[in-house]
């Protein structure tokens, strides 16, 4: 579902630039395979993209985990990939040097909760997350911030793939009392089940935080009223005024009929950056093209674009939505809040 969204902010990009004449003369073809997310499939994909079909350049899959994997067959080809679908900081301490990062790392997701939390005098942090690479980030990263804000974890749990009852977990941390909870998964199953049974079991907490996936429209839709006063970070949101950002938006509903989600709005930039990049060096060769990109400080629909000498983003800031009466709003930071958040949630049997 979500590598669909970054499909098409691929061909929006596709259909944009080439409206524009393409690049260096000649019109810009996506060849897209489906990696059905799964690693290997990815890996022997870009395998073929490369030494196969000969693409003159190549840009990156849906997710951090195939992100990793397919980025071992780029470097090998000596491909520069941009990758604008990956945010788990980890994939960018090997070493690579052909590949650059679009979104703010994933550690940082729940800053804007921690932040209001600290603000707000709430004291107690409990964290639960799956087992996988950008939930384990993203429950690393809360707890980091927690310790440097003064609040106390009093909970922190992964639990194994393939969990589809949270009951006897939820129990547990119900126990411990938390002022916050911070929820992540890549699977919005789990997210929507754990809402859902805080509800029937009346666990009350001031503030819940679901991520990466709680900032979904699907969220909203499969649990309605239940979703409400939830927070989760996000990369982008359809109103802030980053450069280009409506018509992207506009362009995207009209193209689609449907609104884009951030992992649009991610494919979008990335696909927009690297014809930027290539367009300066004047060749889609990796080198040069890493070198523009490494010098290069610009804004995307996304917002602030920099990398580090190991193509890690350094100028990307995460947002933080709130659900409010059926709307993601943003909350935080404060100079890009369009309301303020709900603090703290009622409790279930006063909504």
């Amino acid at each position: 579902m979500q590598g669909g969204y970054g499909r098409e902010g691929y061909q929006l990009c596709q259909k944009h630039v080439n409206a524009q004449g393409g690049i260096l003369g000649r019109p810009i073809e996506f060849i897209i395979y489906d990696d059905g997310s799964d690693k290997k499939t990815a890996v022997d994909l870009y395998e073929k993209l490369i030494v196969e079909d000969k693409v003159d350049a190549v840009l990156g899959p849906y997710g951090s985990a195939i992100t990793d994997a397919v980025a071992d067959v780029t470097e090998k080809h000596r491909q520069l990939m941009i990758a604008p679908n990956a945010s788990t900081t980890s994939i960018w301490e090997k070493g690579r040097r052909y590949l650059i990062m679009m979104v703010s790392p994933a550690e940082g997701m729940s800053a804007g909760v921690l932040d209001f939390a600290a603000r707000n005098g709430l004291k107690t942090l409990a964290v639960l997350n799956r087992d996988a690479l950008v939930p384990n980030a993203v429950a690393k990263g809360a707890r980091e911030m927690a310790k440097k804000r003064g609040v106390e974890l009093v909970f922190s749990e992964t639990y194994p793939n393939g969990t589809a009852d949270f009951s006897n977990i939820l129990n547990k941390v119900k126990a411990t009392k938390p002022d916050v909870l911070v929820v992540a998964s890549i699977r919005l199953d789990d997210l929507v089940t754990v809402t859902h049974q805080m509800k029937e079991m009346d666990f009350n907490v001031r503030m819940l935080s679901n991520l990466p996936y709680g900032l979904l429209p699907e969220y909203h839709q499969r649990l309605g009223k239940e979703a409400e006063f939830v927070y989760s970070g996000s990369f982008w949101e359809a109103g802030l005024p980053n450069p280009g950002n409506q018509e992207f938006v506009t362009a995207y509903e009209k193209e689609f009929n449907r609104a884009p989600a951030v992992q649009s709005a991610n494919a979008y930039a990335g696909c927009q950056l690297f014809v930027a990049a290539v367009q300066r060096a004047g060749s889609t060769d990796s080198d040069k093209l890493r070198e523009v990109l490494l010098a290069l400080k610009t804004k995307t629909v996304l917002g602030d674009f920099a990398v580090d000498e190991r193509g890690f983003q350094i100028g990307h800031k995460a947002i933080t939505i709130q659900w409010q009466d059926g709307k993601q709003v943003v909350v935080w930071p404060d100079e890009l809040a369009s309301k303020k958040p709900r603090l703290p949630t009622p409790l279930w049997g006063e909504r």
